[in-house]
This record gives C-alpha cells, sequence and structure tokens, in this order.
C-alpha cells in the first residue's frame, strides 16, 4: 500500500502579483504629504527630508501626487518618516503629542538638546534612520 504523494508547499504557492512601481511611488507621496500637513511642514523641511530634489520635480510630486518611479532614497526616506510617526502615535498618549514631540527640544543622547526635526533636517539618510531606531527602542522592539 503506498502513500499519496505530499504536494511540494513551494510549487503549490500562487504566483506574487508583480508591484507596479508608480502605485507604489504615488501612495509613499501622498502618505508623505499627508504626515506633512500633521507634522506642518514648511516646503524647505519636505524637500530636505525627501533628498533635497529639484524644485520643479518636488513641485510636480506635490501638486500632482506623480512621480513615475521614486528613487530607492527617497522610497526610504518616507518609510523612516512613516515608521517614525507610527512610532509616535504607539508611544504618545495623544495624537496632539505625537505630532507636537518632533519640534520639542529634546534631552536624549542622540538629540543633544535638539528637537528630533533638527536631527532629520541635517540631510542624511542615516539621521532619519536614527530617529526611528531611537523610537524603536523606546518601544522595546
Amino acid at each position: 500500500m503506498t502513500t499519496p504523494a505530499k504536494k511540494c508547499p513551494i510549487h503549490s504557492l500562487k504566483p506574487r502579483p508583480k508591484l507596479d512601481p508608480k502605485r507604489i511611488s504615488s501612495a509613499a507621496l501622498q502618505a508623505f504629504f499627508n504626515l506633512s500637513e500633521l507634522w506642518k511642514l514648511s516646503v524647505t523641511e519636505e524637500r530636505n527630508l525627501l533628498g533635497a530634489p529639484p524644485e520643479s520635480t518636488f513641485y510636480k510630486w506635490k501638486s500632482q501626487l506623480t512621480a513615475g518611479r521614486l528613487s530607492h532614497d527617497t522610497l526610504e526616506r518616507i518609510s523612516y518618516l512613516l515608521g517614525i510617526y507610527k512610532d509616535l502615535n504607539i508611544l504618545l498618549p495623544s495624537k496632539r503629542a505625537a505630532e507636537e514631540w518632533i519640534r520639542k527640544p529634546n534631552t536624549a543622547p542622540l538629540f543633544n538638546g535638539q528637537s528630533a526635526l533638527d536631527r532629520m533636517l541635517a540631510g542624511n539618510l542615516v539621521d532619519l534612520a536614527d530617529v526611528r531606531r531611537y523610537l524603536d527602542a523606546q518601544r522595546g522592539l
């Protein structure tokens, strides 16, 4: 008596749908500009956090929420910012406190008395990553 052959789980998986880079970029820009509104960012701050795209490109993004395909760097920046927003809304007692935190001076060694926004506006991707890691650590992650 033979046992029926088991199906290989890898071969029974459905193919993953292809991700559309234009849709991802559009969604990322929409999320970024919504976040920017909550944080009351200036145009200069927005451009800096996005990696200082040329003005014409930035205004096209802002007015049309389309970018074709955002660079990996820009998508990574937006991802860090959205993660920071998420962490703040988990850590702090109110939405208002979470929205105001980025502008308040911070005595943690990472910030050296500056605000998180000041740190993030230094312009380097690693500064966004550092703020995200700091908040993740505060959450115990």
